[in-house]
């Protein structure tokens, strides 16, 4: 676990690429890409929908799994996994799990822990920047994947986004500023997520998603990430006409995190 602070903050995620790549080439020394491509198209699963679990009435939830993050460190967690999860089961709308294993602590093993124990949809969340991951993740069982435009060139943001929906998995585009989002629009993508946590200094500004709300296409849904610490946040959010929020820090600390979702979402 690697802490930033000051003017190194500004070089997070360059480092956090830089760090995926060396992962990269380890998983593949492990399962060559064209082994884990074969294992994509014999998967059985079919994937629940994503999008789906999301676009119904009200609002959704997207509860996280994650043990530590570059802002905030360690997650100061009270309950066990599995506990977790039947909360998640019990109130969330879909599951987002880390597989960042540097600076977020995750691998794909929690990923694997979580689907055994739940049927909602599944978001593989991390720093995508090779086929091969998506590849991998429809093999750990996710329904949906994260794609970062910030790390991404338009071609590779194409080209990963078409190659998770021909495996039948959904794409959250994920975007922090109006030419990113013009860029996921452009994209035609389904589902995006606003960054409400600025890359440079770490600050939270719910405002960044009542901003680029307003430029997101008719039909596409809206999901708010980062930030959310109160009934206020979910408030102002819903009034802004996002989706769902993805909610990772406060529910990981949350003695009971289940409750917290099934109350946001009577707000």
């Amino acid at each position: 676990m690697k802490n930033h602070t000051g003017m190194e903050s500004n070089m997070i995620l360059d480092e956090i690429v830089a760090d995926k790549r060396k992962r990269l080439a380890e998983h593949k020394a492990r399962v060559s890409e064209e082994r884990m491509r074969e294992l994509a198209a014999a998967c059985g699963r079919d994937s629940v929908s994503f999008y789906g679990a999301l676009a119904k009435e009200g609002l959704s939830i997207i509860g996280e799994f994650k043990k530590a993050s570059p802002s905030h460190g360690r997650m100061d967690n009270k309950i066990e996994l599995t506990d977790r999860i039947d909360q998640y089961n019990a109130s969330a709308d879909a599951i987002s799990c880390l597989t960042e294993e540097d600076h977020f602590l995750g691998n794909v093993e929690y990923f694997k822990q979580i689907r055994e124990i739940s049927d909602l949809p599944m978001l593989r969340k991390d720093f995508i920047i090779d086929p091969y991951q998506i590849f991998e993740a429809k093999v750990i069982g996710a329904d949906a994947v994260l794609l970062i435009a910030a790390i991404l060139a338009d071609r590779e943001l194409k080209l990963l986004y078409e190659l998770a929906y021909d495996l039948g998995m959904d794409v959250l585009v994920e975007v922090h500023d109006e030419e990113e989002m013009m860029r996921a629009a452009g994209l035609g993508a389904k589902i995006i997520g606003v960054n409400n946590r600025n890359l440079k200094d770490f600050s939270i500004d719910l405002h960044t998603t009542e901003r680029l709300a307003q430029l997101v296409p008719a039909g596409t849904l809206l999901v708010s990430e980062s930030g959310v610490s109160g009934d206020q946040d979910v408030a102002f959010l819903k009034e802004v006409g996002v989706d769902a929020l993805l909610i990772g820090t406060v529910f990981m600390e949350a003695e009971d995190p289940g409750a917290l979702a099934q109350r946001w979402k009577r707000l």
